[in-house]
């Protein structure tokens, strides 16, 4: 049984079932599923936001004023955003900008103008690692989400994860891997750019790759043959081909796992040979898209590095070595800070309370060298691990562990950006998409301002703005 809030601001058609606390069981599931089929999501629920807010982003027409703006790069104060249709029209600093009106004769086909006093225009920020199909592991365990949650619960869970974060403010995710639930994250991804589920911009990894025998759910029994909760591939014609087979199901990435707990004793070992991941990178170039690596011991990492992938994920293991060569070769970092800390806690760990854990010592020792060394740092969480919506969880650790407010700002909104090759989002510029949050007090001061939520706007269209 999972527990989502959901706060009324984006609904059904008609009005919204979502708009108190909902406890989801069997039952309802079933239900849901059912209202999914028959029923299409509106940007706004209230009929009094429906008057304030144009109803489509090709009919936006709205002046966003506030006392500051982080434009993806810097903060500013006095901060305006002209948005026409789905895109951004104009910037400006200290005045509202040329063309939009202001004084008392100005035209009534003016843009509207929203005000957000003691607050902060910035872009819709960019989770970097997310798994919409998974839920914490304190609710139901991975291996009972693989096996004992139908693909239906799934996607009716991703639907609801996925609201909670566009909600806090994450108009676009990197989704890493679907563990077990197929090329589902394809379809929900295609049901957000319909409109019929409200959601992020989504970048799908669909299954992705593991080496036979390495990952999924184990089982004392050699005589069964459990659900792996990835595709498995072997040797560089097996790698290229599932590469392909999975690019031709919608990936929009392609991700490998470098290394995983399958060592003699369980622990992490290397599993792709370097020529292997080297074959998925060569196939996943030349149809244009980007190759992501989970890698947590250094040799895992080394391989990576060595075969040319575009980012590495979680990366503990790594030392001062690791992180040079991984700057020398423009290889971005997405250190996942926080689903190593969820986990533990569910162990037990109590966080302030209880000294630190070794892997909580050794995160805190290899993000330290990689800040060091200058690598890309990306803001990615692992969310789902800890629950969707609390995105924003990572950006606090990321400040915790030593990285700078702003730092940390720029790598949820520009940096990701740039590295996902996002070409139109990450940062506030006239011509690029309108996707504008507004976060209450200055989060370059205070990194825990991300938290507090207050305007969500993707593609021109208002999902969430303060009651009337």
């Amino acid at each position: 049984m999972i527990q989502s809030r959901f706060n009324g601001r984006v609904g059904f058609a008609g009005g919204s079932p979502f708009n108190s606390e909902v406890r989801i069981n069997g039952g309802v599931r079933a239900l849901i599923i059912g209202l999914l089929a028959a029923c299409t999501f509106t940007p706004l629920a209230s009929a009094q936001a429906q008057t304030l807010v144009s109803p489509g982003p090709d009919t936006a027409n709205l002046l966003l004023h506030a006392a500051y703006l982080f434009d993806g790069i810097s903060m500013h104060e006095d901060g305006w955003i002209w948005v026409q249709g789905s895109h951004i029209k104009a910037v400006s600093y200290g005045h509202r900008p040329e063309g939009s009106g202001g004084s008392s004769s100005a035209s009534t086909a003016g843009p509207i103008v929203l005000e957000f006093p003691g607050c902060t225009l910035m872009p819709g920020m960019i989770e970097g690692h997310s798994h919409l199909f998974l839920h914490p592991y304190n609710e139901v365990s991975w291996d009972d989400q693989v096996t004992k949650e139908s693909r239906a619960e799934r996607t009716a869970r991703a639907v609801t994860h996925a609201y909670a974060t566009l909600m806090a403010g994450f108009t676009t995710v990197r989704d890493l891997g679907t563990e077990g639930a197929m090329y589902d994250d394809v379809g929900l991804k295609h049901a957000i750019e319909k409109g019929v589920v409200p959601g992020p911009r989504m970048l799908c990894a669909t299954r992705a790759i593991v080496a036979t025998g390495t990952y999924g759910v184990k089982s004392e029994s050699s005589d069964l043959d459990l659900p792996k909760g990835a595709a498995e591939a072997d040797g560089v014609e097996g790698v290229i081909h599932e590469v392909r087979n999975q690019i031709g199901h919608g990936a929009d990435v392609v991700k490998l796992y470098a290394d995983y707990r399958w060592g003699p004793a369980g622990q992490t070992e290397p599993t792709f040979t370097v020529e292997e991941l080297k074959a998925a990178v060569s196939v996943a170039s030349s149809s244009g898209r980007m190759v992501v690596v989970h890698a947590g011991s250094k040799e895992g990492m080394l391989r990576a590095i060595a075969a040319g992938v575009t980012t590495i994920e979680h990366g503990q293991g790594g030392d001062d070595t690791v992180f040079r060569l991984m700057k020398e070769k423009n290889i971005a970092y997405c250190p996942t800070l926080s689903a190593v800390e969820a986990i533990l806690s569910y162990k037990g760990w109590r966080k302030g309370l209880d000294p630190d854990p070794e892997r909580i010592v050794q995160s805190k020792k290899s993000f330290k060298m990689a800040l060091a060394s200058g690598v890309t740092i990306l803001m990615g969480g692992d969310v789902g691990v800890f629950a969707h919506g609390a995105n924003a969880r990572e950006m606090e650790d990321l400040v915790e562990y030593g990285m700078k407010p702003l730092a940390v700002l720029q790598s949820a909104t520009s940096v990701n950006a740039r590295v996902f090759r996002l070409d139109s989002l990450g940062v506030v510029r006239p011509g690029y998409l309108a996707d504008i949050i507004v976060v209450q007090g200055d989060p370059s001061k205070d990194i825990h301002a991300v938290r507090q939520v207050r305007f969500v706007m993707k593609g021109g269209v208002v999902y969430r703005q303060p009651s009337l």
